[in-house]
Parts: structure tokens; C-alpha cells; sequence
């Protein structure tokens, strides 16, 4: 399969907070913006495989800043790492101020989506190649962060997380 870049998944997704979308403290409730954070990785995941995308875990959320009611919310996803049939989509929501226009960033967040076929059978994604400073940063995360899990999980023996070893190995 011919590697895809993280610009061909990336989406970009922008919405106002809505009154009934928000707490009693008036900010955006938390799974309001996990529902959007998943459509857009969602959308992005489908981009890069040309596949039905589900779902399979939501790795890693940071609520760093409340969204109040009426800000003008993005979500901006984009595949950080393909593996055989999965995906790791990282998420980054920003927050704009509607009179002078200045984005903060919010929140992010890490979901692992899978390809499958018409059947829900896991299907092959095509490669990943990144080309920022940023996109490589967070691919070689990835790896990581899915050792991480798979340790976690007791799927994968601490002595073969050869990328985590790594990081506590002086060389």
C-alpha cells in the first residue's frame, strides 16, 4: 500500500456551545466534546483507510481549560500513527475568542480506531508517513504509547516494550 500523510486525514471541525450542551457552571459538558472528538478522528481515521472506522479505545484525554457557553469550539484530528488495521488519531481542541479572534488550546486527546469491512472484519490500512517536526514527534510516540497499553493489558511482556525500554536505557 502507498504510505499516506497525516495532512490527507487531517479534519477539521468547528461549532458553537450551545445552552444545551453545557453543565450547571455553563461550560461544555465533557462528553459532549468527547462525542465530537470522536467524529472528527472518526472522519480522519476513514480518510486515511478508505474503510468503515470504529472505534476501539480512547487512550488518553486531557480536560486543560473549561469551554464556556458560546465559544467557538475546533476540534482538529489527524492519524499519528498506522499500524496492520489500526490507527492512532491524535486530537487537539481549541477555543477562540470571538472578539479578537486568539485560539487557545483547550484540551486533546488520543483515539485508536480500527478499518473494517463490510462484515466488521479488520482490514489492512495503508502506512503512515510523517512529515512535520510535530507529526514526527507524536508517530514516534505512538509506538510507545501503544507498548504502553499492550504491557498494561498484559499482552505484551515488559522485556519486549523495546521503544519504552529506550527511554529509561542510557546508551
Amino acid at each position: 500500500m502507498t504510505p499516506k500523510t497525516p495532512s490527507e486525514s487531517r479534519t477539521t471541525m468547528t461549532d458553537m456551545v450551545l445552552p444545551s450542551e453545557t453543565n450547571a457552571l455553563q461550560n461544555l459538558f465533557g462528553g459532549e466534546l468527547l462525542a465530537r472528538m470522536d467524529r472528527a478522528a472518526s472522519i480522519a481515521a476513514g480518510r486515511h483507510s478508505r474503510r468503515i472506522t470504529v472505534t476501539a479505545s480512547v487512550n488518553h484525554v486531557a480536560f486543560n481549560l473549561a469551554v464556556p457557553l458560546g465559544s467557538v469550539v475546533t476540534v482538529e484530528a489527524a492519524v499519528s500513527r498506522a499500524y496492520t488495521t489500526s490507527m492512532e488519531v491524535y486530537i487537539d481542541v481549541w477555543i477562540e475568542d470571538r472578539y479578537n479572534g486568539k485560539r487557545t488550546k483547550a484540551n486533546e486527546a488520543i483515539y485508536t480506531f480500527v478499518a473494517v469491512d463490510e462484515t466488521g472484519k479488520p482490514t489492512e490500512v495503508p502506512p503512515l508517513q510523517p512529515e512535520t517536526a510535530l507529526e514526527k514527534e507524536r508517530f514516534a510516540g505512538a509506538l510507545r504509547r501503544k507498548q504502553l497499553s499492550l504491557v498494561l493489558a498484559g499482552k505484551m511482556k515488559p522485556n519486549e516494550a523495546t521503544e519504552l525500554k529506550a527511554l529509561f536505557i542510557e546508551s
